[in-house]
């Protein structure tokens, strides 16, 4: 739901005005087409992983709902299917980036970063943090700054983001033997670095406003969604509990959603 939000909000950004009816809808299908594809083939390789942990263990692989060859079936399918409406309704140049970001989850990610380094999720966030710059690209036909800017609030977002998660699913982590960051530094190093990377993303959040892409309204809503962020995260790193860590957890998928719709309502009642 999120990749095709902050797809559908790139593409509202792109211009003044609102984009053609055309593109809006075959690039949104389009995309959610192949992000379908790519999360089903890491379902597919992450299988005996997911059946060993309890956040994702009645996935339909893991509980035999599905099988290999429909997983894969399936895959090709919707994924071909979405590259082919972005090709040939939208532009050539949004199908490659978005080829190019499956690439980088199912296969760059998924199998090279997630089992090898605790650094996958910061790495193979850049996959993550592609949708906005695909739906820019589907309106406009290039990469400008601007979208790289959208890119880069995701960016900074995906570390706290998961290792909030990661800390109270550490255990599970650890029996699934993938090295998130608590399993392999340790708990309070990774508190701190969600806090860290809090602050970082609070000041990205604010390069919109600061280059004048937006205006105060986008301003004074990413500053306070920033700080509460902020907050949640000093927390963690300062009077940790798992309860804690979800709730930071669910508040950062609000966060991501919340200043996304701030720079949509910036864009069209402001400017």
């Amino acid at each position: 739901m999120l990749i095709v939000f902050t797809a559908f909000i790139g593409m509202l950004l792109a211009q003044p005005t609102l984009a053609p009816a055309e593109i809006l809808i075959y690039g949104s299908i389009g995309i959610w087409l192949v992000a379908g594809a790519a999360a089903a083939v890491n379902c597919l390789i992450e299988q005996k992983i997911d059946a060993v942990m309890a956040r994702t263990r009645a996935r339909p692989l893991p509980t035999g709902a599905v099988t290999v060859f429909e997983t894969v079936a399936v895959s090709l399918v919707v994924g071909g299917l979405g590259l082919f409406l972005l090709y040939v309704f939208v532009n050539p140049l949004t199908m490659w980036l978005t080829l190019a970001t499956f690439v980088g989850y199912a296969v760059i990610y998924t199998i090279i970063l997630k089992p090898l380094t605790p650094q996958n999720i910061v790495i193979g966030g850049a996959s993550g943090a592609m949708p906005p710059i695909l739906g820019w690209a589907a309106v406009t036909g290039e990469v400008t700054y601007e979208s790289l800017l959208l890119f880069l609030i995701i960016f900074a977002w995906t570390p706290p983001h998961f290792w909030a998660l990661a800390l109270y699913r550490r255990e599970e982590y650890a029996k699934a033997e993938v090295p998130m960051l608590p399993v392999t530094h340790g708990v309070k190093f990774t508190q701190l670095h969600v806090f860290l990377y809090t602050l970082i993303l609070l000041a990205v959040s604010m390069l919109p406003f600061v280059v004048g892409m937006s205006d105060w309204l986008y301003g004074v809503s990413a500053l306070i969604l920033g700080l509460i962020f902020l907050f949640y995260s000093y927390r963690i790193w300062q009077y940790y509990t798992d309860e804690i860590a979800r709730t930071t957890f669910r508040y950062s998928i609000l966060y991501l959603s919340l200043i996304f719709l701030a720079l949509l309502l910036d864009h069209y009642l402001i400017l």
